[in-house]
């Protein structure tokens, strides 16, 4: 209902200014000052003062006195203060509110059309995924879900680097060391067997002689070589190793959960040949310039200082030459394709940017966006060196934790077995993971996170349980309402209190928020709706019983309002993706 409010609102001022035969380049919508009741306001008589040549407040009077308030059934009023021409909700507005918030699918919006596709994650695989990359397929996954919310049809990407340096070292460690010379895996599982021998390739070339060394390397060429020539030996060498770690990544990020449509592999387009006419392409471009050994694109033109480096001396593509493959495939194939980078492949975007465009390519269907890291208290964390911690590590501690926090909650239910053990593992598990995506994903992407667990895992403030709880408040009044005999109903009539009307405007706002966060790319706004939400809806919990309501269509009403509310908290939980628990 807001998004039909706000675009009736843009058309009331855009008739008002023509009217007045003034510009309606900007309509100046926006929230209204926080001592203006209203629901929206509009601030463009602060623009037009200096062309009209009259105070603020004089051209807000004369755009109000042009409003036609009959031309939408949700504007119940006009008035103005100071410079602002305020809008306010009609009685159809909540009535039509409430109706819709008790749909399931509230808040997701009408089909777009538009295919989408979302790279996101892409960790080398080289061993078990760690909390400093963690960012990375939490944000990526919100990203993707809130997408698809606001109508787009989605496909998950997760570009696989099978064809780099760090994986031809990965390969050839493997086939070198003996299971005998290595520590025992951190875990049953083939992410956490295999990374031993990517640790011991590394602290191997870090300490070998100048001979060994360079006998090697040679080897480790010989791979890269083997993998750009198509060589299908080389090709299951690499298989080998890569598939098995993928299998025990997936499982770590599943448990988030954030799975993906497709693996991609880079070396797809070695083998298909699209990254050799990549390199003859740019070869031919004005761009290109042969320097020290490499061929290079001199992007300066594009307001770049750094040359971008496409094929190597020995006539390997780079990681990049190979993405510019896998982009112009997405162009080809999707309408959109949106990438989740880590803030140090800013130069890298920017450089893959201007070489698309280079190539040819209508980047407008590209969309970057970029986050920082998250750490630890205990300091950095790096899987080549085999330090920090991974991230079934962080999932299992904040399950742990989570279990404490619950049993010390619920004891007397456990003891009178209201609830089993398989109930507490699963409010454990639903609370630890969800404190974990929500601490991430809630904070804008480019800030840096420290992630704590005592904030993260606190019922009483800015967490997931928090949230979480008044999805389950909601279940458990709906489940005594009902034992009740009390009927919800769509009556949002009487419901005039205060508490009861601003639980009404928020929940008419969640489809605005889902169309926000799509066009940004940033879902940390859809959480703060969701807190934001849960102390709307707790103030009306504590000020509007259901069951001591002292008028039965009252307490119908409100009950429909706890449905509603029920829904737009289990979705926005949802697009950004945590559990909504039944009881907690």
């Amino acid at each position: 209902m807001f998004r039909a409010f706000r675009s009736a609102v843009e058309d009331a001022v855009e008739a008002a200014l023509t009217a007045l035969d003034l510009p309606t380049d900007d309509l100046g919508v926006e929230e209204p000052p926080e001592d203006v009741p209203a629901t929206l306001a509009s601030s463009v008589a602060f623009r037009l003062a200096g062309e009209v040549g009259a105070a603020p407040p004089s051209v807000a009077a004369d755009i109000a006195a042009e409003i036609d308030i009959d031309s939408s059934e949700y504007i119940e009023r006009v008035d103005t203060q100071g410079p602002y021409v305020n809008f306010y909700v009609s009685e159809a507005y909540y009535a039509d509110t409430l109706s819709a918030g008790r749909e399931a699918t509230h808040g997701a919006l009408p089909s777009t059309g538009k295919s989408v596709v979302v790279e996101h994650t892409s960790a080398n695989p080289t061993g078990p995924v760690h909390v400093g990359r963690a960012r990375n397929p939490i944000f990526g996954d919100a990203v993707a879900r809130v997408l698809e919310f606001a109508g787009n049809d989605v496909e998950t990407h997760y570009y696989v680097n099978d064809a780099g340096r760090q994986v031809a070292v990965f390969t050839w460690a493997y086939e070198t060391f003996e299971e005998s010379d290595l520590p025992e895996p951190e875990r049953d599982r083939a992410d956490y067997d295999l990374v031993r021998y990517y640790r011991r390739g590394n602290e191997f070339l870090e300490s070998a002689d100048e001979v060994d060394a360079e006998a090697a390397e040679a080897e480790i060429s010989e791979i890269m070589q083997g993998l750009e020539a198509g060589e299908e030996a080389t090709y299951d060498r690499v298989a080998a190793v890569v598939d098995q770690v993928l299998g025990g990544m997936r499982e770590s990020l599943g448990r988030l959960p954030a799975e993906f449509d497709r693996f991609v592999k880079e070396s797809k387009f070695l083998r298909n040949g699209d990254a050799d006419e990549v390199v003859r392409r740019l070869k031919a471009s004005d761009h290109a310039v042969y320097e020290e050994d490499a061929w290079q694109l001199d992007l300066s033109s594009f307001g770049l200082e750094k040359n971008l480096v496409f094929l190597r001396s020995d006539d390997t593509t780079l990681y990049t030459t190979r993405d510019l493959a896998y982009h112009e495939w997405k162009f080809a194939n999707y309408d959109e394709a949106v990438t989740i980078l880590g803030e140090d492949h800013k130069l890298q975007a920017e450089q893959l940017e201007a070489t698309l465009e280079v190539l040819g390519n209508d980047t407008e269907a590209l969309r970057q966006t970029f986050y920082s890291w998250v750490n630890l208290p205990e300091g950095g964390m790096s899987t080549r060196e085999g330090t920090g911690v991974d991230l079934d590590d962080l999932l299992d501690e904040s399950i742990r934790r989570a279990r404490e926090e619950v049993e010390s909650r619920l004891d007397s239910r456990i003891r009178d077995d209201e609830l089993t053990e398989d109930d507490v593992d699963r409010i454990a598990r639903q609370v630890g993971i969800g404190a974990v995506r929500y601490d991430i994903v809630s904070k804008q992407p480019t800030k840096g996170i420290t992630f704590e667990w005592d904030r993260a895992l606190d019922f009483e403030a800015q967490s997931a349980p928090y949230v979480q709880y008044v999805h389950a408040r909601c279940c458990g009044i709906e489940s005594e309402a009902a034992d009740a005999g009390i009927d919800a109903s769509a009556d949002a009539s009487v419901l005039d209190t205060d508490a009861e009307r601003a639980l009404l405007a928020d929940i008419a706002r969640f489809p605005a928020v889902i169309e926000q966060a799509a066009d940004d790319l940033e879902p940390h706004v859809v959480a703060t709706f969701a807190r934001e939400f849960a102390e709307t809806f707790n103030t009306f919990y504590r000020e509007c019983s259901v069951l001591n309501a002292d008028d039965p269509e009252v307490a119908a009403a409100r009950l429909g309002a706890v449905q509603a509310s029920r829904h737009t908290i289990a979705n926005a939980l949802d697009v950004i993706g945590i559990e909504a628990p039944d009881s907690m």
